[in-house]
């Protein structure tokens, strides 16, 4: 596999002449950018351009990752040139966030095969039910498909996102490649490092990703109550006080959810995911030291020694609510995952709405407020 990254100023035209040359017949096109270019398409129509036939895929950002560094206002390309694995594309339409799990479970079907090994996924970000495009992916990918990938950003704006379908910036759409042979090789990892406080409150109604009351209150009264001054401006400062659920208090596995939207009139929050009645929800908040040894530990995950001896992609969607919370120390968190990435290896990313990956094996779960890397190197 041949591998190169490369970043331009999403602001102006690029150049074809600065595009690196790549067979787009083996070629695989990973690319992150701001939700402006919705209305200036013109950079990623360049790079496309150039790889014309080649699969692409790629959403919008809450700031694009390259290297150790965090940019804005950029356009982030990685280029996949395999040997042996290929790959294929496949998009469903989103009409309502009702519709998320017909989408995915379209879109899988599409991609199924019996060489079929991985699955990255990228959708928009705020017109999807997160955990019905989970559900929908799970019903029809087996447990052995490796399945990652997030959903779409808009820094701390929440208007619109996008994803890239027949070379072009669009909203309303999941999209996905498939990775096919016994040659790929793709691992993942994914942690928070948030601290839980406050106590455990029981989701006592709920439809979909739309939370209505905690323990009998109302929901949007109860988170605004904690957040004070802060309340005004919701819902992007509520990015600093996600919550976490799970099923059952027995329960070790716990979601992260992020808020996407507020209702005054009906005092709902709607999150990225499911908020199931009759599961617990909690507080959490910052813990600086903890979201960066959060970061490290899921490279340390995702290098596994597999990946150590060819060339290596890393790609790593982490939360936007992870940036604006860390602030001038979000670097810090990126440069963690770096130094455990095997010598070599390059790295993209998107600070995303959603991030998605195994809880730790198995099929995919939705994460919010994590660090979620996905590497995709090829077996010599």
């Amino acid at each position: 596999m041949k591998l190169s990254t490369c970043t331009y100023p999403a602001s102006r035209q690029i150049p074809v002449s600065s595009i690196p040359p790549k067979d787009p017949a083996r070629t695989l096109v990973i690319l992150f950018g701001p939700s402006h270019l919705l209305d200036a398409p013109g950079p990623i129509q360049t790079v496309l351009s150039a790889y014309a036939g080649s699969a692409t895929i790629g959403c919008s950002s809450s700031g694009e990752i390259f290297g150790t560094r965090i940019q804005d206002d950029t356009l982030v390309v990685g280029l996949l040139e395999f040997d042996s694995t290929t790959v294929r594309t496949a998009s469903a339409q989103v009409t309502d966030p009702e519709h998320s799990f017909d989408a995915a479970q379209a879109l899988a079907k599409r991609l199924m095969d019996p060489a079929l090994r991985g699955v990255l996924v990228l959708s928009d970000g705020l017109g999807v039910n997160g955990s019905e495009l989970i559900r929908g992916l799970n019903a029809v990918l087996p447990a052995q498909v490796v399945t990652s990938g997030g959903l779409a950003g808009d820094g701390d704006r929440f208007k619109r996102t996008w994803v890239v379908k027949d070379g072009l910036p669009v909203s309303g759409y999941v999209t996905a490649v498939g990775f096919y042979g016994s040659a790929i090789r793709l691992t993942y990892g994914s942690k928070g490092g948030w601290d839980l406080f406050g106590p455990e409150r029981l989701i006592t109604r709920s439809q979909g990703n739309v939370l209505f009351e905690l323990n009998r209150k109302p929901a949007l009264q109860l988170y605004k109550d904690y957040l004070g001054d802060l309340a005004s401006g919701l819902p992007g400062t509520a990015l600093h006080f996600p919550l976490a659920i799970r099923h059952t208090q027995q329960d070790a596995k716990r979601l992260v959810r992020t808020i996407l939207a507020i209702d005054e009139a009906a005092q709902s929050l709607t999150f990225a995911g499911d908020m199931p009645e009759g599961a617990y929800a909690q507080f959490m908040r910052a813990n600086f030291d903890r979201l960066i040894q959060g970061a490290s530990d899921a490279a340390t995950l995702a290098a596994t020694p597999d990946t150590a001896s060819s060339p290596t992609l890393s790609i790593a969607i982490s939360c936007v609510g992870r940036r604006i919370v860390l602030g001038e120390r979000t670097e810090e968190e990126v440069e963690a995952v770096f130094d455990v990435l095997p010598k070599g290896a390059q790295q993209i990313g998107v600070y995303s709405y959603g991030e998605i990956s195994p809880y730790n094996t198995g099929h995919c779960d939705l994460h919010n407020q994590t660090m979620t890397l996905t590497t995709i190197s090829e077996a010599a």
